[in-house]
């Protein structure tokens, strides 16, 4: 099986193991026909091949990017814009996904960068809560019940030959902290990078956008050894 191949079997047949805790909603998107069509387009242009990626692991998918595409940190924009794949969902832009992709383009182009670099999250799923995204660490019942979820689809990745002696966490906070202590018990990676939340950067450090694509780079480029 390609890459390709694996990333679609996974995504196409994750389920909740738990019931979600009241007031939480999930954006279970790839049962969707239309998102399927574009992961199918999306992923088998990018990773048709059986090259060892390095692993960028986000919190969970936003309702504007992988909630709705199906593929983390691209929103509607940029899948047709950027990756040359028409889609039909309502065109509106994901601070994160905008980041991203300008990170790409910086480190050589899309191709050149999921060459060697694969996508996920902590949580595959994304949840919300009052019509707004909820980040898994922020709602304690739900952190409490997600861990064997997380482990699983962590475990389930690692088999497609993932490179284990570096990840890349993207959020430097609770995403970070979660992350590392669950690598402590388990043992997946010799090391766990943080990278600054693209949100973040936009929001808040805008001004310094150029200096956090470069530090995206020096970060990507030094650990995973090119």
């Amino acid at each position: 099986m390609s890459f390709a191949d694996n990333i679609l079997s996974f995504l196409f047949n994750i389920k909740l193991p738990f019931v979600l805790p009241e007031g939480v909603g999930v954006l279970d998107v790839h049962k969707n026909a239309a998102v399927r069509e574009v992961c199918n387009l999306f992923y088998n242009k990018f990773y048709n091949d059986d090259n060892h990626r390095h692993l960028l692991l986000g919190i969970n998918p936003g309702r504007f990017g992988g909630g709705v595409t199906g593929i983390p940190f691209t929103d509607p924009i940029r899948l047709q814009s950027e990756c040359g794949i028409e889609n039909a969902f309502q065109k509106k832009q994901e601070l994160s996904s905008v980041f991203m992709y300008e990170m790409m383009h910086a480190f050589g182009g899309l191709q050149a960068f999921y060459n060697r670099f694969y996508i996920s999250s902590i949580s595959p799923l994304g949840f919300v809560k009052d019509g707004k995204n909820l980040n898994y660490y922020d709602d304690a019942p739900l952190k409490k019940k997600i861990e064997s979820f997380v482990i699983d689809c962590i475990n389930m990745q690692l088999t497609w030959g993932l490179n284990t002696d570096v990840c890349f966490c993207i959020g430097e906070g609770e995403n970070l902290k979660y992350l590392t202590e669950l690598n402590k018990k388990h043992q997946w990676f010799s090391a766990i990078k943080g990278l600054p939340h693209p949100r973040f950067i936009m929001q808040y450090k805008l001004k310094q956008k150029n200096e956090y694509v470069a530090a995206y780079i020096d970060r990507l480029l030094s650990a995973s050894g090119h």
